[in-house]
């Protein structure tokens, strides 16, 4: 199951932009030994999230261009959940940086196949940084306007000329 949430306001230039995402690890994603998942799994969950970010901002999907500071914290097994998040935290002309967080919500004890248990408070199992670079903004308007993708040309009052 995946579920994904957003937020955002617009306050001035400050524009916060949040997603989220929730998903179970399943059985057949065990990769190592002692059924731990590999940490790729997570990384696949932030660039996913990346990707909505930019959509959100941009209109478009943008190239995931980097992670920094990646730190995986703690183990991720088959039948646990997973709810990670990611904020814009800075925008430059063709570039966003976010702001990644993956917790633990709900998990599996190595005792049972079926299993599972709510935490109380959940677990960070990794954190990171991701640069993604955008297109350039397109010229199709009047002379010095700037639209971006999806964005709707204005029309003068009175219609159409």
């Amino acid at each position: 199951m995946i579920m994904t949430t957003s937020e955002g306001s617009a306050e001035g230039d400050a524009h916060t932009v949040t997603a989220r995402l929730r998903i179970r690890i399943g059985q057949e994603e065990a990769h190592y030994g002692g059924g731990l998942v590999d940490g790729a799994r997570l990384l696949r969950l932030f660039g996913d999230l990346v990707t909505e970010v930019t959509i959100r901002t941009d209109g478009d999907e943008g190239l995931l261009s980097a992670y920094s500071d990646i730190r995986f914290t703690a183990p991720v097994r088959p039948g646990d959940y997973i709810e990670a998040t990611a904020r814009l935290t800075r925008s430059t002309r063709l570039r966003r940086f976010v702001a990644l967080e993956a917790r633990k919500v709900i998990a599996s004890p190595d005792t049972s196949t079926s299993a599972a248990q709510v935490l109380a408070e959940p677990v960070v199992v990794c954190t990171a940084n991701a640069v993604t670079v955008v297109p350039k903004p397109k010229r199709t308007g009047p002379a010095g306007s700037v639209r971006r993708p999806g964005e709707k040309e204005a029309v003068p009052m009175g219609g159409r000329q």
